[in-house]
């Protein structure tokens, strides 16, 4: 059976299986960020969040230092949060544009986000051995998402990372295709779809290599991908 989205929950809060990593987070935790001085950082593995039915799962490379691991939840309290919670919530995902600290009243409708690394990396650059180590959370909760239709990789690190993770908890081949925006491959039959999508990073999204459009688009066709199955279940 597979594991519940709270068992593995529970298990990444505290895991340390690299020690680099749990330094790091630790260390970033202790010394803080100026403007966030007066604040308790999180410091720990971030878990994933969202809606248990969700048909749409979406996984970013890994924890901001001053972001998710001083907020405790994935893609919030910085810019790459304020930029994609707002395209999820006109795309219809999110309840609310922001995504600033836990409690703040966010929720995902159809969607569940989460994370190749758990652990806020030095540089944002995991080593493949930590990469390693982690996926397996990420195999155990697309096997406790059994709704998943479509999943989405924000960049290119997500995406190598969700084509293992996806093979693995499929029993299916790896798919192979180079990562672009927009890009669309069939993980298997019968399984989810796989896309990817640039990374909301300030260096894509000042830039405008990612713009707000894009993205809302972009999510826009990935829902209209799955929304016909549903329907053609009610009229059933």
């Amino acid at each position: 059976m597979a594991d519940s989205l709270e068992e593995i929950r529970r298990e990444v809060v505290v895991c340390a299986r690299c020690p680099r990593l749990v330094q790091y987070r630790e260390r970033i935790a202790r010394e803080k960020k100026r403007e966030f001085r007066a604040e308790t950082y999180w410091g720990r593995p971030v878990p994933g969040f969202g809606d248990p039915a969700a048909r749409l799962v979406a996984v970013g490379l890994a924890p901001a230092a001053h972001g998710s691991n001083r907020t405790g939840r994935v893609f919030t309290g910085d810019r790459s949060a304020a930029f994609l919670v707002r395209a999820f919530h006109t795309a219809g995902f999110a309840s609310q544009p922001t995504s600033v600290r836990r409690g703040d009243g966010l929720r995902y409708t159809d969607l569940y986000l989460t994370a190749a690394v758990r652990c806020a990396p030095p540089d944002n650059r995991p080593r493949p051995e930590e990469t390693s180590r982690c996926l397996p959370y990420l195999e155990r909760e697309l096997a406790a998402l059994p709704e998943t239709r479509a999943i989405l990789a924000l960049g290119g690190f997500a995406w190598d990372a969700v084509r293992e993770a996806a093979a693995r908890t499929y029993g299916v081949p790896r798919p192979e295709r180079s990562f672009a925006h927009g890009v669309c491959v069939p993980i298997g039959p019968g399984r989810p779809m796989l896309w990817a999508s640039y990374h909301p990073s300030p260096q894509n999204t000042n830039t405008g290599k990612l713009t707000p459009p894009m993205l809302v688009e972009l999510l826009q066709r990935i829902r209209a991908s799955y929304e016909p199955e549903r329907s053609a279940r009610r009229q059933s």
